[in-house]
């Protein structure tokens, strides 16, 4: 398992790998633009090409780009929705650029709207992004499932995929405190083997192309995204050592989002997946 954390790309993206390296990153995940706004960031030659020297010479072994969460792909207003496909058409092609290892997208929401027309209107989205891009992979993220957000649900993801027409570049990225807060028990090693087992059938374990690991501050089933530092929510210690020691998430980026990710952060998540390795 690649573990690793969300660093600031300032200063370009060779920045956001100095920056992994100093805390002992195997990836690293940034946003392609400032998260705040609808501008986007094009990366210039040499910024790319500084970005590529500088993976060379680190132990950093994939970057994650995460779509920014002003997107929303499913949306009835035609100004947003287009906002949002120029937005993720840009982090796709940034992605294709840097050689990224996949796109992170928050599907998007219903907002007050049915849910089935709004998955509809996500896939289309998607489906338009990924045909106006090349070659980098985006992965839909599972959500919390407050509100009307899409992808609370294996069955809600495995729909988009079929929507969107089965791209194979489409994945999922499954996020520990998502997937707790949506429903799906994943404290110890056996409840995140069933639930694994549920996405195989759901979705198929060859669209699983990405982690995010987070501890959940809400309760199983509370549908609130509100993450906790590892060990420290309601995953606990227990829970998060299932998710970093699952064999079925071997080889994966496994992205700790915290604010300001410190080397103590990355040790830990390491302790945490030894421990879970030594109780399997």
């Amino acid at each position: 398992m690649l573990i690793g954390a969300h660093v600031s790309p300032s200063g370009g993206p060779a920045k956001a790998v100095q920056r992994g390296e100093e805390r002992g990153c195997r990836s690293i995940q940034i946003f392609n633009q400032n998260p705040r706004q609808w501008k986007g960031r094009v990366y210039t030659d040499d910024e790319v090409a500084a970005y590529h020297e500088a993976m060379q010479g680190s132990h950093v072994e994939q970057l994650v780009i995460h779509a920014v969460y002003l997107l929303n792909c499913a949306s009835e207003d035609p100004e947003i929705r287009g906002k949002s496909l120029t937005a993720l058409t840009s982090a796709l092609q940034a992605g294709a650029a840097l050689g990224a290892h996949c796109v992170v997208l928050h599907p998007g929401s219903a907002l007050k709207g049915a849910v089935g027309p709004a998955l509809e209107r996500a896939a289309a989205t998607i489906a338009e992004a990924l045909a106006e891009s090349e070659t980098c992979p985006l992965h839909l993220e599972d959500t919390a499932g407050g509100g009307a957000t899409l992808g609370r649900s294996f069955e809600e993801l495995a729909t988009l995929i079929e929507l969107a027409g089965g791209d194979e570049r489409l994945g999922v990225c499954l996020d520990s405190c998502h997937l707790l807060a949506s429903g799906y028990d994943i404290r110890t090693a056996a409840g995140l083997s069933g639930v694994v087992d549920d996405f195989d059938s759901v979705v198929g374990l060859d669209r699983l192309g990405s982690l995010h690991l987070n501890d959940s501050a809400t309760p199983l089933g509370s549908n609130v995204d509100r993450h906790a530092d590892p060990g420290k929510g309601h995953l606990g210690r227990e829970g998060c050592a299932a998710f970093l020691s699952e064999p079925r998430f071997e080889g994966l980026p496994c992205v700790l989002e915290l604010n300001g990710p410190e080397k103590k952060d990355i040790r830990l998540a390491r302790r945490l997946r030894k421990e879970g390795v030594a109780a399997r």
